[in-house]
């Protein structure tokens, strides 16, 4: 049985505690405040606009067919072909569903569309777009372990020469296997192992991409609850896309410069440039032959200076029109295209995300439109049964570890670990030594000096080599108590972050069983903007 704590985190990110409690901010950066008033607000909004609501659903529908598409999710797809309005969210592919965040997300998208579907009493639908047109395959081709007492990073490392998009990106299946073998491995044996494996190991043989991988595995977790999956990268997708492409080229000078405006004022206020936005960016990317490459826009026309790419506007707009999947939103087009596809109730995202939205209000302004409402994804740690037991026994808390009392104890125990009196006899026979040595170097010859000096110098090493092990069975002596520590620490805090951003779900799937994500939406989990600690 779950329980589940709440926790306000210490160093909250310093955006995200803006979005939430600074009014000034959210008028400045957003459309809508995160509350209840803005979705009927919203609403209205979404009523005067107009979406290709048939041609978007067919698309859903055929890009999810080959992964399995449940009553529910179908039936979400009829409600947005009807007048539907959805909940969206999205990551990048991560191998093995990337880390936790991912589920965190999808998790928040579901919860948000029951909420508002109950309290507006319309169909609103929860979809998790998926952003397959990235080309960072460094960010997603590595899952994380804990071995021997550290949290290690285990990369799949087949290279790609050319910056292909992780929808175009084909792993070597052999490879892949291997693989995901040896991270169950490190994870360890447990009665959840073998059918875990066999399911994630399924996924690899009937997939070929990072993308269909990803897809497959989250659609596994999810399609019961009816979420539904769009790929960004998906060539049905982008011909509803042509439209908006043709604004985004038309209008590319003017958004740039409304971006770098924004950015500056963002920074102006105490805040990190999120995308480091430039004048003349055209805020694209074209699909060449060596893969996904960024558009700048220079004397009226669409340039990569390091392959040589120049398109003419007019050329552009022929390729939007007749050959749209050769053409790829950044980070900064990215949310006015999913807005002008998609009726947008509310976009779910983590505090970097809402950091380069912040950058777009008068974009979307510019286009016609205003940015839907913003709502801060759920934020989880899991606390295993084993872990639960160990804080007992160490007296700790999980707010203890997350504020660095692991560390703090830790250091104190070492400290404590010290025979005094056998350091006192080592120090006590040194001095001996040093004062006979001295009383012999008085009587000796210049050259026998030198030699008594290199003997003293050997009897030195043997006070430190005596000193390292009496330190070293001190620790084998308390090495039970060290493990306990480091494996707190390496659950709850791994490599200092919070715990989402390092482990995949398998990691505690593996000892927890694949019902983890079915139990996390039975438990009632308040959208308040704390933390929460999760007891499995």
């Amino acid at each position: 049985m779950m329980e589940i704590e709440t926790l306000v985190l210490q160093n909250e990110n310093k955006v995200l505690h803006a979005y939430t409690n600074d009014d000034q901010f959210i008028h400045t950066f957003f459309d809508y405040k995160n509350e209840a008033a803005s979705y009927s607000q919203r609403i209205e909004e979404l009523s005067e606009r107009n979406y290709s609501r048939m041609q978007l659903a067919e698309v859903i529908r055929s890009y999810m067919e080959p992964f399995g598409i449940s009553a529910q999710a179908s039936k979400h797809i009829e409600e947005l072909a009807d007048d539907g309005v959805v909940v969206i969210g999205g990551q990048q592919a991560g191998i093995m569903t990337g880390p936790l965040y991912s589920i965190h997300k999808a998790v928040t998208v579901l919860i948000l569309a029951e909420q508002q579907r109950e309290q507006l009493d319309i169909p609103v639908i929860p979809v998790f777009w998926v952003a397959g047109e990235d080309h960072d395959l460094n960010e997603i081709n590595h899952v994380y372990t804990e071995t021997a007492g550290k949290v290690t990073k285990k990369q799949y490392d087949e290279k790609f020469v050319f910056k292909w998009m992780a929808s175009d990106a084909a792993y070597t299946e052999a490879q892949m296997v291997s693989f995901v073998e040896d991270i169950f491995r490190q994870f360890g044996e447990n009665t959840h192992t073998k059918a875990l494996k066999q399911d994630v190991l399924e996924a690899v043989k009937l997939e070929k991409t990072f993308t269909s991988f990803f897809v497959r595995l989250m659609n596994g977790l999810f399609k019961e609850k009816g979420l539904l999956f769009i790929d960004s990268a998906y060539k049905p997708l982008r011909e509803i896309e042509t439209e908006h492409f043709y604004k985004l080229i038309c209008e590319s000078e003017k958004l740039s410069e409304m971006i770098v405006c924004k950015e500056n004022d963002f920074e102006d206020r105490g805040f990190v440039r999120p995308i480091q936005a430039q004048r003349d960016a055209a805020n694209l990317f074209y699909v060449h032959e060596t893969g996904r490459v960024l558009l700048s826009k220079r004397d009226g026309q669409f340039v990569n200076d390091s392959l040589g790419i120049r398109f003419t506007e007019e050329e552009m707009i022929s390729m939007a029109t007749e050959q749209p999947w050769m053409l790829s939103n950044n980070v900064a087009t990215r949310p006015i295209m999913q807005d002008f596809v998609f009726p947008v109730l509310a976009f779910v995202g983590g505090a970097g995300e809402i950091a380069y939205w912040a950058l777009l209000k008068e974009s979307f302004h510019h286009l016609g439109i205003k940015m839907p409402i913003i709502v801060p994804r759920i934020s989880m740690t899991l606390v295993t049964p084993k872990v639960q037991q160990l804080l007992k026994e160490l007296s700790l808390t999980v707010e203890d570890v997350m504020a660095g009392k692991v560390h703090e104890d830790r250091e104190s125990l070492l400290e404590s670990l010290h025979n005094e009196d056998f350091e006192n006899l080592l120090k006590e026979t040194e001095q001996r030594l040093d004062r006979s040595y001295t009383e012999l170097m008085s009587e000796a010859s210049k050259g026998m000096q030198q030699i008594l000096q290199k003997n003293l110098k050997l009897h030195k090493k043997q006070f430190d080599y005596l000193r390292g092990k009496m330190e070293e069975e001190l620790l084998i002596q308390n090495d039970v108590t060290l493990q306990k520590y480091s494996k707190v620490e390496n659950e709850l805090l791994p490599e200092g972050s919070l715990q989402e951003r390092i482990f995949t779900p398998y990691f505690f799937m593996n000892s927890y069983g694949n019902s983890l994500v079915d139990d996390l939406l039975q438990q009632t989990i308040a959208m308040d903007n704390t933390h929460k600690i999760v007891y499995l």
